[in-house]
C-alpha cells in the first residue's frame, strides 16, 4: 500500500487544480474583465478536455508502460497550469486550461488502474479510495487555501501554487514511483463495445449524470450561497464540502472491500487475466446498495441547500458535508464495480468512467453558466441539480433490476442443466 500513496501526490494537486477555479471565479472574472458565467467556462474547458483526453491515450499508447505515461500526463498538466498563471487573456486562458484538462485526465485514469495493480489482493478497495481520498484532500485542504491566496495577493498566485505543488509532485514520483505492471493488450473492437455494453454503460451513465449534478453545481457554488443566504466569504464552505469528500473517501473503501475482489486491470508476474475474453459478472450486491444509499443523500442535500443557507448557516454547513461525502463516496463502489464487470478491459472501462466524470463536469458548469446568463437565480441552481442526481439514481435502480433478473435468469438456466 506504500506504494500506492505515491500516486496520491499527483492526485492531491489534481483534486485542488480542478476544484479551486469555482473558488476564484469571481476573483478571475474582476481582474480579466468578464462575467463570471464566461470565466465559468474554463471549468467546462478543463473538465472537457479531461472527458476527452483519457479514453484516447488509453486506445493510442496501451502499449506503453504506465509508470512513463503517468509522468507524462503529469508534466503535461504541470505545464498547463504555468500556462495558465502567465495567461494575458481570456482566450489564452481557456487554451492553458485544456492543456492542463488533457494531463489530469490521463493521470487520473492511469492512477487509479495502478491503485488497484500495485494493492495486495483484499485491499483494491482501500487502494482506490487512498487516489480518491488524495483528491478530495487537495479540495479540503487546498482549495480554501488558493481561495484565500487569491483573495490577498490575485488568482495568479494560486495558479503558481498549483504549479509548484505539480512540479514536487512529479519529482517524488520520478524518484519512487515503481515499474507498474503493463495492461494486456486490447482490440479495438474490445474498446469500442465497452460503449455499448449492457452491463458497464449504465454504471458510466451514472457517473455522467452525478457529474452534472455534483460537479456542475460546485462550480457556482459561490453565487448560489450568496443568493441564497448572503454568504459572501465562500472559502469556510468550500472547506466543509471537502471535509465531507475526504470522510467520503474514507469510509467507502473498507465498505468496498467487504463486497469481494475487484478484477485487476493490469497483469501480475505468473497470473492472467481472470476474465480472458470478455467482461466479468457483477456480483457486487452490496456495492449496488452503496450506489443508491449515496445518490439518495446528494439528492436531499442539494434539494435542502438553498433552504438552510436561508435560515440556518450549520444547516447550510452541514448539507453541504453530507453532499461533499456522498459525492466523493460514489466513486469508490463505481470504479470496484467497473473493475468487476470489465474484466480484462478494467482500464478502458476506468478511462471512461473518468471521462464521463469530466464530461459530466463540463456539462453541468457549461448548462449553469447559461441558466445564470439566461437570468435564472442563483438560488434555483441546487434543485436543478438535485433532479439530475435523482435522475441518476433511477438509472442505477432499473440497472440493478434488470441485473438481477439476468442473474436470476442465468441460475435458473444453471439448474436446469444440472
Amino acid at each position: 500500500m506504500r506504494k500506492v500513496w505515491l500516486l496520491t501526490l499527483g492526485a492531491f494537486t489534481l483534486g485542488l487544480d480542478a476544484y479551486v477555479m469555482a473558488g476564484l471565479l469571481p476573483v478571475l472574472a474582476d481582474d480579466i474583465g468578464t462575467r463570471v458565467s464566461l470565466a465559468g467556462q474554463l471549468v467546462t474547458v478543463f473538465t472537457l478536455a479531461y472527458a476527452l483526453s483519457a479514453p484516447l491515450v488509453a486506445g493510442l499508447f496501451s502499449g506503453v508502460r504506465p509508470r512513463v505515461l503517468l509522468l507524462a500526463a503529469l508534466a503535461v498538466f504541470t505545464l498547463g497550469n504555468a500556462a495558465t498563471a502567465l495567461a494575458p487573456s481570456l482566450g489564452a486562458l481557456l487554451a492553458a486550461r485544456a492543456v492542463a484538462g488533457a494531463g489530469a485526465g490521463v493521470y487520473s485514469a492511469l492512477s487509479t488502474a495502478a491503485a488497484a495493480a500495485l494493492a495486495p489482493e483484499g485491499r483494491r478497495g482501500r487502494a482506490l479510495a487512498v487516489v480518491m481520498g488524495g483528491m478530495s484532500a487537495g479540495t479540503v485542504l487546498g482549495v480554501p487555501i488558493g481561495v484565500l491566496l487569491a483573495e490577498h495577493t490575485g488568482w495568479r498566485a494560486t495558479m503558481w501554487l498549483l504549479t509548484g505543488l505539480g512540479a514536487v509532485a512529479l519529482a517524488g514520483l520520478a524518484a519512487r514511483l515503481p515499474e507498474v505492471p503493463a495492461g494486456p493488450a486490447v482490440p479495438v473492437r474490445e474498446r469500442l463495445a465497452a460503449l455499448t455494453d449492457r452491463a458497464l454503460a449504465p454504471v458510466v451513465g451514472v457517473s455522467f449524470l452525478a457529474a452534472v449534478a455534483s460537479l456542475g453545481l460546485y462550480t457556482y457554488l459561490a453565487p448560489v450561497l450568496a443568493a441564497a443566504g448572503g454568504i459572501g466569504g465562500v472559502a469556510p464552505y468550500l472547506w466543509a464540502w471537502g471535509a465531507g469528500g475526504v470522510l467520503g473517501s474514507v469510509l467507502a473503501g473498507p465498505l468496498v472491500d467487504r463486497t469481494g475482489p475487484a478484477r485487476v486491470p493490469f497483469r501480475r508476474a505468473g497470473r492472467t487475466p481472470a476474465h480472458p475474453a470478455g467482461g466479468g459478472t457483477d456480483r457486487g450486491g452490496r456495492a449496488r446498495a452503496l450506489v443508491g444509499g449515496v445518490l439518495v443523500v446528494v439528492v436531499a442535500a442539494q434539494a435542502l441547500l438553498p433552504r438552510l443557507a436561508a435560515v440556518a448557516l450549520p444547516g447550510a454547513v452541514a448539507a453541504l458535508v453530507a453532499w461533499g461525502a456522498a459525492g466523493w463516496a460514489l466513486q469508490v463502489p463505481q470504479q470496484h464495480r467497473l473493475l468487476e464487470l470489465a474484466g480484462p478491459r478494467g482500464t478502458v472501462a476506468l478511462a471512461l468512467n473518468n471521462s464521463a466524470l469530466y464530461l459530466g463536469s463540463a456539462v453541468g458548469s457549461a448548462l449553469g453558466g447559461l441558466a445564470l446568463g439566461a437570468g435564472l437565480a442563483p438560488d434555483a441552481l441546487p434543485w436543478a441539480a438535485a433532479a439530475v442526481a435523482a435522475a441518476a439514481l433511477a438509472v442505477h435502480l432499473a440497472a440493478g433490476r434488470r441485473s438481477r433478473v439476468a442473474a436470476g435468469v442465468s441460475t435458473l438456466g444453471s439448474y436446469e442443466h444440472s
